[in-house]
C-alpha cells in the first residue's frame, strides 16, 4: 500500500508561483516514478508532468514546458512540482500518483499510476 499526500496549493496571482509537494509513504518511494495531473470542473484529468525514479528523465504536458518543473528528493520520499508564470488556465486540483516496476505504457497516461493522493487545489485568479 503506498499513501500519498499532497500540499501547497492556493490562490496566487497570475504571473504568480506555487510548489506543491507530494510526500510517499508506504513503498519504496525511489523505485518508482511519479506524476502530476490536474483536473478542471468539468472537464477530464489531464497529464501535467512526470519523473522517472532516478530523477534522471522528466516529462512534460506541452501547456506547461518551460513554466512547470518537477523534481524529487528520495531521501525524503517526496516529489515536488515548482509552477512559474500561473495562468487562469492552469486552475485546477493537482494530484500526485505513482507507477512502479511492472507499469508500462506512457507516463502520460492516468491508467498506468497505481496509486493517487487526495488532490491539492491550485487557483489562478486576480
Amino acid at each position: 500500500q503506498v499513501q500519498l499526500v499532497e500540499s501547497g496549493g492556493g490562490l496566487v496571482q497570475p504571473g504568480g508561483s506555487l510548489r506543491l509537494s507530494c510526500a510517499a509513504s508506504g513503498r519504496t518511494f525511489s523505485s518508482c516514478a511519479m506524476g502530476w495531473f490536474r483536473q478542471a470542473p468539468g472537464k477530464e484529468r489531464e497529464f501535467v508532468a512526470a519523473i522517472r525514479s532516478s530523477g534522471g528523465t522528466t516529462y512534460y504536458a506541452d501547456p506547461v514546458k518551460g513554466r512547470f518543473t518537477i523534481s524529487r528528493d528520495n531521501a525524503k520520499n517526496t516529489v515536488y512540482l515548482q509552477m512559474n508564470s500561473l495562468k487562469p488556465e492552469d486552475t485546477a486540483v493537482y494530484y500526485c500518483a505513482t507507477r512502479c516496476r511492472g507499469a508500462s505504457g506512457a507516463y502520460s497516461l492516468p491508467s498506468t499510476y497505481g496509486y493517487w493522493g487526495q488532490g491539492t487545489q491550485v487557483t489562478v485568479s486576480s
